[in-house]
């Protein structure tokens, strides 16, 4: 055999040295050159006994090497945990048998799977965001193995025009469960690139971060959305419950004697549904009245423009569709907020019924199905006031 072929052959096994324990790292040649360990496929972490210090590497997509100091790592395991995180943010470099393929492909198979498993509600709903938020987006025709944090980032900016980031966190949540259950049935790629720090949580943010409506700027959504959802957001304002609940809620829940409806909401892992009694007003009453007249108690109680059952994510573009319709008109501070969603009516509600009819915190909690936690922490500015007043009223002893 030739020379240089030999040298070839044991240069790539001291690439393949062994750097896991001090006593095997003092073995090792002090040379400028790094001594590597092989992590995944074009992945290295490196080791320079010279001066005791640690070093990645990562093959990209064109082929060159790219390299990157752990001046940090103290340690092994501390090297070995930021080289993995650093080449997985460069891309993929997991080789094993499995399935190549697209980032839609992937989602494919997951969905596939929720069916297999009698998971038809899962499995539709997963569909029904795909079509929403990624089949028309480049990320989706990205091959699976070489997605990177950066690719991941980009799409979610662009998931961002026009949703709030609790939006586009749920959004995130559920591309990411797809993606992680088909990598392990057997897709290639790597986890690592498609774990993002979520953003942050836009009420959590600042108590006036939340959109509040006006009465006009409500009533003036409604008038452009198309009737199906405008039944929808009425049912909201009446209410103050969550989208979702509305969407479930059927003709039997509503209670026509009591003027009443009853909303059910999951909550917890595993999810728990809660229900609860919200008692209506007198034109609330008659209008769940009307949507409940002539049908059979399981029959939902609203349905979309397709007269189907209101969809996870259907609400949202309607009323991002009636907002457009209605800035394209308007000019100046008539202008809808970018941010405003059904959940505006519900924050709208709530502090309507704090403020201006002065039901006391844990009514509304109950009725709304909040908690006087998240009543204290963004709606006691609509308390204060009724609250002054009424302590100025009082005439304390002297």
């Amino acid at each position: 055999m030739p020379y240089n072929a030999v040298r070839h052959i044991f240069r790539a096994l001291d690439d393949m040295a062994n750097l896991a324990t001090k006593t095997a790292r003092l073995r090792l040649k002090k040379r400028r050159e790094p001594h590597w360990q092989r992590l995944t496929k074009g992945s290295y972490l490196g080791f320079r006994r010279s001066s005791d210090t640690w070093i990645a590497r990562f093959m990209n997509r064109e082929g060159k090497r790219v390299f990157h100091a752990l001046r940090d790592a103290a340690n092994y395991d501390e090297a070995k945990r930021q080289a993995e995180a650093w080449c997985a943010s460069m891309g993929s470099s997991a080789v094993r048998s499995g399935v190549r393929g697209t980032v839609r492909d992937a989602l494919e198979t997951y969905i596939k799977l929720l069916r297999e498993q009698g998971r038809d509600a899962t499995a539709d709903n997963a569909l029904d965001r795909c079509l929403l938020i990624l089949w028309s987006d480049p990320l989706a025709d990205l091959k699976l193995e070489d997605m990177t944090r950066q690719d991941m980032r980009e799409w979610r900016e662009r998931l961002r025009d026009g949703r709030q980031n609790r939006s586009v966190n749920r959004h995130v949540r559920s591309i990411v469960a797809g993606l992680n259950k088909a990598h392990r049935e057997g897709h290639i790629g790597n986890p690592e690139a498609w774990r993002i720090e979520p953003l942050a949580d836009d009420l959590e943010e600042s108590g006036d971060s939340a959109i509040f409506l006006t009465l006009s700027q409500r009533e003036s959504i409604m008038s452009a959305a198309s009737t199906p959802c405008e039944m929808f957001l009425k049912a909201i304002e009446y209410t103050g419950a969550r989208p979702g609940e509305i969407a479930v809620a059927t003709a039997g829940d509503v209670d026509k004697k009591e003027g009443a409806i009853t909303l059910r909401h999951k909550k917890g892992r595993p999810a728990k549904i809660r229900a609860r009694t919200v008692y209506l007003s007198g034109a609330g009453a008659v209008f769940f009245k009307k949507l409940a007249k002539g049908k059979l108690p399981p029959a939902p109680l609203l349905l979309d423009p397709e007269k189907r059952p209101w969809g996870r994510h259907k609400w949202a573009d309607e009323i991002q569709l009636a907002i457009a319709k209605h800035n394209k008109k308007a000019k100046g501070n008539k202008r809808i907020p970018k941010g405003a969603s059904a959940y505006s009516f519900r924050h709208a509600r709530i502090s309507e019924l704090l403020q201006v009819h002065g039901i006391d915190p844990v009514t509304v909690a109950q009725q709304t199905g909040t908690s006087l936690r998240m009543i204290e922490k963004y709606y006691f500015k609509f308390i204060a006031p009724a609250l002054k007043a009424k302590l100025a009223a009082i005439d304390d002893m002297a």
